[in-house]
């Protein structure tokens, strides 16, 4: 007899509906699965023979073949071992077949028919109420995460036995609702970092505001202790608020790798990952064997922090480029194309040199001058185009440090302010689908709604020509003076929007490292001749 049961297997953070169909005919007991199962898959059927003897079940000896359609997609892990166990049940006709249409399962089953948490459940609850199914029945212990897809019916399951049982109808399972999660344990969460701890850098505290108002990338180069760390660490603390949407995206990629723990929530805060300068581009950008989401992806809608920048190979860096241009990550291998998204801000940080100390006051820098060349020219011109802001640090006065912290503006006080300019953008692009703030705008919107003030203008075009800068640089100086007129409340962008959008662009100037070796120290206004000013314009 034929019996067929649906699951689903991961492609990217989204689930395909995979339809399991179960053979039983006459011939040798023999136990086979087909349709590209991964190794564990293929394991499967030990563990579902003796689930299904230890609950009690009398299987009869003929030949079960199970075939995973669509079989040119490939089924990795032990999802598939609930809905092979009951395909194998209705098969061998000890249970109907139709109770098994209304669901998607999921479960990984152990040798006494218990049933054990599986990764990816919230994609295949995605899948249920795109695919028109009543619910999904999955581990007692995921049952949190698939009821954040709201109007789809969850059944919990603990045992196999509760499972059969509730399918024929003897023992219903109430479905599964928000109000069933256990009480949140007692361990204190840790608490969230504040601006006002970092000492003076008030010029760098205006740059991160800037990038938090429009979702800018940020390049800090300075000697260490300067305050770099400490500022990218802060910068999820004035973040506005995910929405909904983003915060279902954000939890599928992390239930997808099984990280989502205990929170039996949406993830709310936006993520904050800082690799190691040690990664692989497959470990950045996602990929492997297995093929599985980055770290790119990981900080999806939040920050992705990379310190000691031209620490990192140049494979691993140059991958960067075209995500950080389109907001995903398109992997072709021999078997699957997949697609992972990485709308991330991008925050690096680097010394000015090996030693660390190369043009700082009162240090001797013991770099000879080709080291300094080769170690800035480990992070390639293409790259740092594609950064907003480049700034240099300068070491905290000792003014600074004996002040006492509290008289630092907090981290809420930022916070308003980068969301009051966030919802002038939501307003802005409610008509553009895919664009959420000024770093996300395509070239076509920008002589819409980045016009400048006329002397505005003419300073842009004096920088472009002075410094050297690239179209694409053109393009995001005037999204980052969009983004702080927003920040301010204007209109349009004035005098003061565009000089302070072109002061946040330093390291990708013409001749900026040249002007520094000949000894001339770097300041925010002298790197290749003087700034343009409002008043020069």
């Amino acid at each position: 007899m034929l019996a067929r049961v649906r699951s689903g297997a991961l492609m990217g953070i989204d689930a395909v509906v995979v339809e399991c169909e179960v053979d039983m005919a006459l011939g040798l007991p023999y136990f086979s699965v087909v349709g590209l199962p991964e190794g564990a898959v293929r394991e499967s059927k030990v563990r579902v023979v003796s689930a299904l003897k230890n609950c009690g079940f009398e299987l009869p000896s003929k030949r079960i073949t199970v075939n995973l359609a669509p079989a040119d997609i490939r089924k990795e892990g032990a999802a598939f071992e609930l809905p092979i166990a009951l395909g194998v049940l209705a098969a061998a006709k000890l249970m109907p077949e139709e109770p098994l249409s209304h669901y998607l399962f999921g479960g990984e089953l152990s040798l006494d028919g218990g049933v054990k948490p599986i990764k990816g459940v919230l994609p295949l609850a995605v899948a249920a109420r795109d695919g028109g199914y009543q619910g999904v029945m999955v581990p007692e212990a995921n049952a949190a995460e698939a009821s954040l897809v709201q109007g789809l019916r969850v059944v919990a399951i603990r045992h196999l036995r509760e499972a059969v049982d509730h399918l024929i109808g003897d023992k219903p399972l109430a479905p599964f609702t928000r109000e069933h999660l256990p009480p949140p344990s007692g361990r204190p969460r840790p608490a969230p970092l504040d601006m006002s701890e970092v000492r003076g850098q008030a010029d760098l505290k205006t740059a991160l505001e800037l990038a938090a108002a429009g979702g800018h990338n940020v390049l800090f180069c300075g000697p260490p202790g300067s305050g770099k760390t400490m500022l990218a660490r802060r910068l999820p603390g004035i973040l506005p608020t995910m929405a909904f949407d983003e915060a279902l995206e954000v939890t599928k990629i992390y239930s997808v790798l099984g990280l989502l723990g205990d929170t039996h929530s949406l993830m709310r805060e936006r993520p904050f990952r800082a690799p190691h300068h040690t990664i692989s581009d497959a470990g950045l950008v996602g990929g492997g064997p297995a093929t599985r989401p980055g770290e790119l992806s990981l900080a999806h809608h939040g920050v992705l922090f990379l310190d000691e920048l031209p620490e990192f190979r140049k494979n691993v860096l140059e991958v960067l480029r075209q995500p950080l241009e389109e907001g995903s990550i398109h992997l072709a291998r021999a078997i699957q194309h997949v697609t992972y998204p990485c709308r991330v801000m991008l925050v690096a940080a680097m010394n000015p040199c090996p030693c660390g100390y190369f043009n700082v006051p009162g240090r001797t820098c013991t770099c000879p001058e080709y080291r300094v060349h080769d170690y800035h020219s480990r992070v390639s011109g293409p790259l740092l185009d594609r950064i907003d802001i480049t700034l240099q640090t300068r070491p905290v006065e000792y003014r600074h440090i004996a002040r006492p912290g509290d008289e630092e503006p907090p981290s809420t006080y930022y916070r308003e302010r980068v969301e009051a300019a966030r919802e002038r953008q939501r307003a802005r692009f409610r008509e553009e689908p895919g664009v959420h703030c000024n770093a996300q705008m395509p070239a076509r919107l920008l002589h819409l709604y980045c016009k400048p003030a006329p002397r505005a203008e003419r300073m842009l075009e004096r920088a472009v020509r002075q410094f050297g800068l690239s179209a694409r640089a053109h393009d995001r100086i005037l999204k980052l003076a969009r983004s702080r007129a927003d920040l301010e409340g204007h209109e349009r962008i004035e005098d003061m929007d565009m000089h302070l959008a072109i002061d946040c662009r330093q390291m990708d100037r013409r001749g900026w490292l040249h002007t520094n070796l000949q000894g001339a120290p770097p300041s925010r206004q002298d790197s290749s001749g003087p700034w343009p000013r409002p008043e020069d314009s």
